[in-house]
This record gives C-alpha cells, sequence and structure tokens, in this order.
C-alpha cells in the first residue's frame, strides 16, 4: 500500500516539475505555495502542527496560530516548486535573488583553509545553504536525511548533487563514518540541526526537551573546530537572505551537551525571527 502511495506521489511530482517547467519561476512557486496552503492540512496533522507552535509561542492567539500554519504550508509549497529551479538560483538568472550578509566571513574560512561547520534548520529554502556555500568555493559535505518516497528521493539526490553539494552525507552511522574521513581531508560541514533524531541527546529546545543531533559537537570536541551559524530568509516570493554569522569557538573542555543546548538556542532566536518561515509539522519533541 505504501508502494502504490509513493509512486503515485512520484507521478503527482513529475507531473508538476513539467507544469513548472513551463510556468517559470515566479508564477511557479506563487502557484505551488496556493496549492500547498489547501493539500498540505491532509498529509499533515493539524493538531501536532499547532501543538509545536504553541510550545514555541505559548502566547500566539488563534489568528496568528492560524496564519503561521497558512504561512508555513505556502513556504512548503515553494520550496517544492523552487527544486527545479535550484540550478537557476546556483549560477544562472535566479543568482541575484539571493542577497547575502556575510560573504566576507566565507572568503576568510576560505583563504585561510579553515574547516568549520555550518549549522542552520528548515528554514525558508534551506537547500540554499549548501548551494552558496559551494558555489563559493568551501569545500563541502552536507548532511542529510534521505525522503521516505523512494522515487522521489531518486529524484532530490540527483538535483542536490549536481546543483547543490557534491559531497552528501546521508544521516546515520555509515555517514558518520564518511563525514570524519571528510574531515580529515579538511572538509567543512552543512547541517540542518533541527530534525528529530534517533540517537542523540535530551536537548531543551523552546523550554521543553527534545532529542537533539550530537554531530556539530562531536566534530566540535574532535577536531577543534568553529562553528558557523547561517540563517535564511524568505524576504518576498523567490527573493532571500542569507546571513552568515561569526564563527563560534567552543573550548576543548565544554561538554557535548552544553555546546547543543547554546546550538539550540540559535535556532530558537532564527525561528522566533520569521516562525512562518519554519517547518512545524514534524513532531520534533516526541
Amino acid at each position: 500500500m505504501k508502494f502504490i502511495k509513493y509512486f503515485f506521489q512520484f507521478f503527482l511530482a513529475l507531473i508538476s516539475f513539467g507544469i513548472f517547467k513551463i510556468l517559470g519561476p515566479n508564477l511557479s512557486s506563487n502557484l505551488s505555495g496556493k496549492v500547498f496552503e489547501v493539500i498540505g492540512p491532509y498529509f499533515r496533522s493539524k493538531k501536532i502542527i499547532h501543538s509545536n507552535i504553541k510550545k514555541a509561542l505559548p502566547n500566539i492567539n488563534d489568528e496568528n496560530l492560524k496564519i503561521i500554519t497558512q504561512s508555513m504550508w505556502n513556504n512548503y509549497g515553494r520550496i517544492f516548486a523552487e527544486y527545479i529551479f535550484i540550478k537557476d538560483f546556483r549560477s544562472g538568472k535566479l543568482s541575484s535573488n539571493i542577497e547575502i550578509e556575510g560573504q566576507s566571513i566565507i572568503e576568510e574560512i576560505k583563504n585561510s583553509n579553515q574547516q568549520v561547520v555550518f549549522i542552520s534548520g528548515h528554514l525558508s529554502n534551506f537547500e540554499l545553504m549548501a548551494m552558496h556555500l559551494e558555489k563559493s568555493g568551501i569545500n563541502l559535505c552536507a548532511v542529510y536525511r534521505p525522503l521516505n518516497n523512494i522515487f522521489l528521493n531518486e529524484i532530490m539526490e540527483k538535483i542536490r548533487l549536481k546543483y547543490i553539494c557534491k559531497n552528501q552525507i546521508k544521516k546515520g552511522i555509515g555517514g558518520l563514518k564518511k563525514l570524519i574521513s571528510l574531515k580529515k581531508k579538511n572538509f567543512s560541514t552543512a547541517l540542518m540541526i533541527d530534525q528529530r533524531v534517533s540517537e542523540g541527546i535530551m536537548s531543551n529546545f523552546f523550554g521543553e526537551k527534545a532529542l537533539t543531533t550530537t554531530i556539530p559537537a562531536q566534530l566540535v570536541k574532535k577536531f577543534s573546530i568553529s562553528v558557523v551559524p547561517v540563517y535564511i530568509e524568505r524576504i518576498k516570493d523567490i527573493n532571500f537572505k542569507i546571513t552568515i554569522s561569526k564563527p563560534l569557538n567552543f573550548s576543548k573542555d565544554k561538554s557535548a551537551q552544553n555546546i547543543t543546548d547554546e546550538l539550540n538556542e540559535i535556532l530558537q532566536n532564527m525561528i522566533t525571527r520569521r516562525p512562518e518561515q519554519w517547518i512545524w509539522s514534524h513532531n520534533r519533541w516526541k
């Protein structure tokens, strides 16, 4: 049954991508955003979404709760449409749609041959982080979680490898071994720290404990490298701003718990700036 569902989703995605190519990036992003506002609630529990938002924003009223939920689905839909135009964001006619704040920090990391850990969350079009870093000349590997849909995942992996980052690391033990191998070759790492994981540590996240990845903390402690937070914001439609923060340096004796807690606090601040652009549909506190 799941096989049939995944194939049907794959078939719809192929049709959608064909239509998007005809419509172009602006119209496709707008249209897909509106479609997801309608169909999104049928695929994810509204109860979970509202519960997550209320955990993070306990004083939110019903009107703003509805606005954030609807805007989240709109952003979700836009991301879906924008995958087909990723190559244009990287080096084509849409590259000027991305404003960069802190490019000098990237250049300093590159020119000094440093390796760092770039962190962010599933904000706005999160794929743009690794894309821009690699485009800027950073020796980069990106940690990702494969889609459950095996058919769609094949397409997404091809897009990621060709236009986002050619060194893709699957989450898991095998991926961690490859990640450490690339670290020894002076590669930097980019990853999202907001996903629920099966292995990690319980860390404070909006006042509640959430199982959180320790990959950044492990790399910091093993290789004595810096962490660079990256904030991605959708300014309007298909126009974005990527803000590169100054590197954070942690002392060697700092625990993985303390490092992870500090990074989660940074992530919280990113989310609260534009909560409608974060993906609230995952059961983060499960």
